[in-house]
């Protein structure tokens, strides 16, 4: 089964730290990813940029509108995702446990649904 992982970074932690300690988690992402790989369960993964760079759409009632940054106010902000492949949803969290960013922020997992089309 696949599950992502969503990291979601407290800024005011990350900020905190040395550009050394910056480095150190960066690269224990880059371990834990060559882990994850090594052990044939990563898929695919990315950071992402800076909320400052999102933006957000919305279409009701026939309107598009766009709005900079994210849709809600809120400490932590989505800054990437790992998908991996699992056994189950335990062996997902015993997997994302070991994340380094876990210790900064958090990481929700969830699995993968399968949209299927429906016959009209």
């Amino acid at each position: 089964m696949q599950y992502m992982f969503l990291i979601y970074l407290d800024e005011s932690k990350f900020a905190a730290m040395t550009q050394a300690q910056r480095d150190a988690f960066s690269n224990g992402m880059l371990d834990y990813d060559d882990t994850l790989k090594a052990s044939g369960h990563y898929i695919m993964g990315e950071p992402l940029k800076a909320p400052t760079e999102a933006v957000t759409l919305r279409k009701w009632d026939g309107v598009l509108t766009a709005t900079d940054g994210p849709f809600m106010e809120t400490k932590e902000h989505l800054s990437g995702f790992i998908l991996i492949t699992a056994r189950d949803l335990n062996e997902a969290i015993l997997l994302a446990e070991r994340m380094p960013l876990v210790t900064v922020g958090s990481i929700e997992v969830r699995p993968l649904d399968v949209l299927e089309r429906v016959a009209a």
